[in-house]
């Protein structure tokens, strides 16, 4: 009696979540699971050294992944799942190239494409899929998540996140195992919107810590920014209740005070007098919120949506206001109710 083979999960994208993840799907059992990197040396490296020095290191990859490389096209030919793990600017390309696919599509960036010139907004990922892809099944997966801690095999929470039921159980069935509890969303625009948010106010958050101003200006700063990011989210079509979730409350809360965050050390950085230019080349990685700071607080102006910590970080990442300076204008706000 001949068994079928199980499901094959492609991840694209051999960064540090990228891999964290293909080694959480393939030390749960419930699939096949590849990871494709842009770089052939790098690929190389990681299939014969059995981890991603680069950005995990001394984390083994379990026995059954497989590590790839060159054309994509093969390895999505066979693919029961695509899961994109690569920085917000490269998803429309990758969506382009995934449309024609029948199987369930997600994506792990965080935040608001670049908008492509001063009269256009700058969209999230399920608006870029919507743009691109109209037919492709997508989601998206989010949560407050570092990637050592998932390569580890440490307790996570995360949320799958999509339109369509059979990319929610398809997200579940490949990822939800001892360690790692997927649960599942249909509210992708809130969803969405947390993980965008969250970078940019844990900039702020960090700078408040940098410059030692103390845990009730961090919770003040964390709780305000919550309301922040419901104010866009709601103006977006999202549910209020999303933000009180893992993708709103859970995500912000690590990222504004796990010192595993990169946006959260820029903010420390520029804290200390480091030029935005001398804190970015310090991390080694991508700080998403530095990037989709500005497209952020764009996007909600064009919506009439008040983000005064959303501001401050961006003139303070513009060089238009200094850390005491960005601290001053929040604090000099008149008055106002508590409420959103």
């Amino acid at each position: 009696m001949t068994h079928a083979a199980p499901p094959r999960t492609v991840v694209l994208g051999a960064g540090a979540w990228g891999t964290a993840l293909a080694i959480a799907g393939a030390r749960h059992g419930a699939t096949r699971v590849s990871l494709w990197a842009r770089d052939p040396a790098q690929a190389i490296a990681i299939d014969r050294q059995r981890e991603n020095q680069r950005y995990l290191p001394g984390l083994a990859l379990p026995e059954g992944l497989c590590v790839a490389s060159g054309e994509a096209a093969p390895l999505l030919a066979e693919a029961d799942l695509v899961i994109v793990a690569t920085p917000m600017a490269a998803l429309r390309g990758w969506l382009q190239e995934l449309r024609g696919l029948a199987v369930p599509v997600a994506w792990l960036c965080k935040g608001f494409e670049r908008a492509a010139s001063a009269d256009e907004a700058g969209l999230l990922g399920h608006e870029i899929a919507a743009a691109v892809a109209p037919g492709l099944p997508t989601g998206v997966l989010s949560g407050p998540s570092f990637a050592q801690e998932v390569a580890r095999g440490q307790p996570t929470a995360l949320v799958a996140a999509s339109a369509r039921a059979d990319v929610r159980d398809a997200l579940v069935n490949a990822l939800h195992g001892p360690t790692l509890r997927i649960y599942a969303n249909d509210d992708v625009a809130g969803v969405e919107v947390g993980g965008a948010v969250k970078n940019v106010l844990a900039i702020a958050t960090g700078l408040c810590d940098g410059l030692n101003l103390g845990l009730n200006a961090r919770a003040a700063l964390i709780t305000r920014g919550l309301a922040e990011m419901t104010r866009l989210g709601l103006a977006l079509g999202a549910r209020a209740e999303t933000f009180m979730g893992l993708s709103g409350l859970g995500d912000l809360v690590l990222t504004a005070t796990g010192d595993l965050s990169r946006n959260r050390q820029v903010g420390r950085l520029l804290a200390k007098g480091q030029t935005l230019e001398q804190a970015v080349a310090s991390l080694g990685h991508v700080a998403e919120g530095v990037y989709s700071a500005r497209t952020v607080a764009q996007r909600a102006q064009r919506l009439g949506v008040d983000m005064p910590i959303t501001d401050a970080v961006v003139a303070l990442l513009e060089g238009r206001l200094r850390p005491d300076e960005a601290v001053a204008a929040l604090m000099g706000r008149d008055p106002k109710a508590e409420g959103l």
